[in-house]
This record gives C-alpha cells, sequence and structure tokens, in this order.
C-alpha cells in the first residue's frame, strides 16, 4: 500500500502553489509561482508583457520561501516595471499607437455607427456606449490587423511562389507569427501597433517559412530578397517590441 501511494505521488506530482499579488507604485501585479523539475534554484522574471511577474521554483522548495524571495527582488521588479513604461488602457483619452503612430482615442456620445480612424487628426473615433468602448476599440484594432497582414501575406506569397491555407489572428506573447507545416499562419494583433514596416516583414518572415520550415542561410536569403526592410524592422522589434505589450485589453 505504501508503494502504491508513493508510486501515485509520483504521478500527481506536487501541488500547484498559489499566485499572490504585488504592489508596485500603483499598479498591482499578478506573481504566479511554477514549480520545475529541472530548477536548481528559484528564478524571477516579468512576463511577456511586463504586467505580472513568473518564479521558477524548484521541488522540495516551499511557498513562503518562494515569497521571500519575490519579496527580496522588490528593487529588481520596480527597476523593469519603471522601464517599461506605464500601461495603456483602452479607453476615452488615451494614446494608442496605430501603425507606429499615436492616434488619441475619443468617445462619440450618442452615435450610432462603425469605429473609424482620422489619420489628419490622429483620432480614433468610437461610437456608441461608453461601457462598450473598450471592446469596441480592440475589435476595431483586430480587424485592421487581420487587413493588413492578409493583405501582406497574400503579396509576399504570390512573391515567393507559396500558398497559403489560413491566417488567424491572436494575442501571442512569446511570437509576433508562427507558420504551420500544413500551410497556417498566425500573427499577434499588436502588429498593428507597431509602424507599417514592421508589420510587413513579419509577413515575408511567416510566408518565407512555407518555402523553408528553418532559419537557414536559404530562408534569410528568401526574406532578404522580397523585404529590403527586414534588418530595420528587427532592430525595431529588438529595441520596440515591448511597448506595444503595455497596450492593456
Amino acid at each position: 500500500m505504501i508503494g502504491l501511494l508513493r508510486s501515485l505521488q509520483r504521478t500527481v506530482g506536487p501541488r500547484p502553489l498559489e499566485p499572490t499579488r504585488l504592489l508596485v507604485g500603483d499598479e498591482v501585479l499578478e506573481v504566479v509561482f511554477r514549480r520545475h523539475a529541472q530548477a536548481r534554484r528559484l528564478v524571477l522574471r516579468l512576463n511577456a508583457t511586463g504586467t505580472g511577474v513568473q518564479v521558477t521554483v524548484p521541488n522540495g522548495v516551499s511557498r513562503a520561501r518562494a515569497l521571500e524571495f519575490t519579496e527580496r527582488s522588490r528593487n529588481w521588479i520596480e527597476d523593469r516595471v519603471r522601464a517599461r513604461g506605464s500601461l495603456i488602457h483602452l479607453v476615452d483619452g488615451a494614446a494608442v499607437p496605430l501603425r507606429g503612430i499615436e492616434h488619441d482615442v475619443r468617445h462619440v456620445p450618442g452615435r450610432r455607427g462603425v469605429v473609424s480612424a482620422d489619420h489628419d487628426l490622429l483620432y480614433i473615433n468610437v461610437p456608441g456606449d461608453p461601457a462598450h468602448l473598450p471592446r469596441r476599440l480592440l475589435d476595431f484594432l483586430k480587424a485592421e490587423a487581420r487587413s493588413d497582414l492578409t493583405r501582406a501575406t497574400a503579396r509576399y506569397a504570390t512573391a515567393m511562389g507559396v500558398k497559403f491555407r489560413r491566417i488567424t489572428i491572436r494575442d501571442q506573447r512569446s511570437r509576433w507569427g508562427s507558420c504551420s507545416a500544413s500551410g497556417d499562419l498566425s500573427y499577434s494583433w499588436r502588429l498593428i501597433l507597431a509602424p507599417d514596416y514592421v508589420l510587413d516583414y513579419v509577413a515575408a518572415h511567416e510566408v518565407a517559412h512555407l518555402r523553408h520550415l528553418d532559419h537557414s542561410p536559404r530562408f534569410w536569403r528568401l526574406v532578404l530578397t522580397h523585404c529590403p526592410n527586414a534588418a530595420r524592422a528587427r532592430n525595431w522589434l529588438r529595441k520596440n517590441g515591448q511597448e506595444v505589450h503595455r497596450v492593456v485589453v
């Protein structure tokens, strides 16, 4: 019986550790603890958006010790949050980047119609019930992303002599796009917040994977042949990629 219980414990594994919250300035960060069997020490980092903390906890280390480690790391967390910048909420009056250019969000009271962008005055006009403004604005940004990415993907597919099956728009945290062996392409809607040439490069990158599902010299040669702004876009993503994750949805 004892042997059976031990076997069950190994199968089930250690119980998940309860998350907590950490107040940093006027912002509350969610702290998530994740056990990792191969971890040798406690490791702390911000999540991809810089809006939460992830702590890797080795087996045998208690939640109390992980909490103490997190509290000792408070100065490091505060420095990273300051470097990240303040969050941008999808609300009336917010300044939201659209294709790399800041537009002020403006609620249009008592007006029916669709969300629209005024590129001359740099406004995004959102009509309807103010309670629905965040959702309507997000839907607008996703639709704009799908439109631009579909157009860029089709253009590069023709130029590179490949075919894709479908396009999916998601909120991917660790990558800007992906390509499956079956020809499905997935992109982050947040690319619509970046300059045009950045979105264009990511489309070229993923379409090139339809011919070379790797990052070989042949792959990069294909990308650079058709996308002269690739190096510039990659540099922007390295330096500013986290900026678009400051938009909170």
